[in-house]
């Protein structure tokens, strides 16, 4: 498999993960009709500094700690805790919420910061990479580092695009937005947070009796 292929074949299997719900789609979505086309690229670029760690994290040979039930167990919990703070936030702003007001996230904190957390509360993001992102990454070190970069490149390069597209699409239909609207679509993402968190919970808790 050449380094051209690695790229591509990396990009749409990223596309599979990056369109499916999750908790950074949801801050996506939220951030960006306030701050605008630019809350997309900043929140992946918290995202791919993170997955560049984990990465190296995996090629040193940490892959079975990502593989450990308590380890899991630990993220789902603590993934969980972190949404529903997320959800706190949007729905104790919702009453005075205008499309001009400060960020779920806040206008003074980091977005990039937020991509980085909100990835790192996803424990399907780990397992994703303790399997399919280290087969990956265990295919592409056949060739050295350049395969290596070009997987982590074509990653990268999927979800940029694809949240990159989420964002511009809510900023360019920003002045469609009344408050009442803006409102309901920040609560049905806190909405989400909680059904996320608790499912998480819940199959936390049915590990632990197992």
């Amino acid at each position: 498999m050449g380094l051209i292929t690695i790229f591509f074949t990396s990009l749409v299997v990223a596309f599979s993960g990056a369109m499916m719900p999750g908790p950074l789609l949801t801050v996506t979505i939220s951030e960006s009709s306030r701050r605008g086309a630019v809350a997309g690229p900043l929140l992946m670029l918290g995202h791919a500094m993170l997955e560049m760690l984990l990465v190296v994290a995996l090629l040193l040979g940490l892959a079975p700690l990502f593989n450990n039930n308590v380890f899991l167990l630990v993220v789902a919990f603590a993934g969980g805790t972190i949404m529903l703070w997320m959800a706190w936030g949007m729905f104790k702003s919702l009453p005075a919420l205008t499309v001009q007001t400060q960020a779920v996230v806040g206008k003074k904190n980091n977005l990039v910061l937020a991509g980085a957390l909100m990835s790192l509360a996803n424990p399907y993001w780990i397992i994703w990479w303790a399997t399919i992102g280290l087969g990956y990454i265990m295919h592409a070190r056949q060739i050295g580092m350049a395969g290596i970069t070009s997987f982590y490149a074509g990653h990268i390069a999927g979800d940029l695009i694809w949240y990159g597209a989420i964002s511009l699409a809510i900023s360019r239909g920003k002045k469609l937005f009344t408050d009442k609207v803006y409102r309901l679509l920040i609560g049905i993402c806190g909405f989400f947070l909680v059904a996320f968190a608790a499912y998480l919970f819940v199959s936390a808790l049915l590990q632990l009796k197992a």
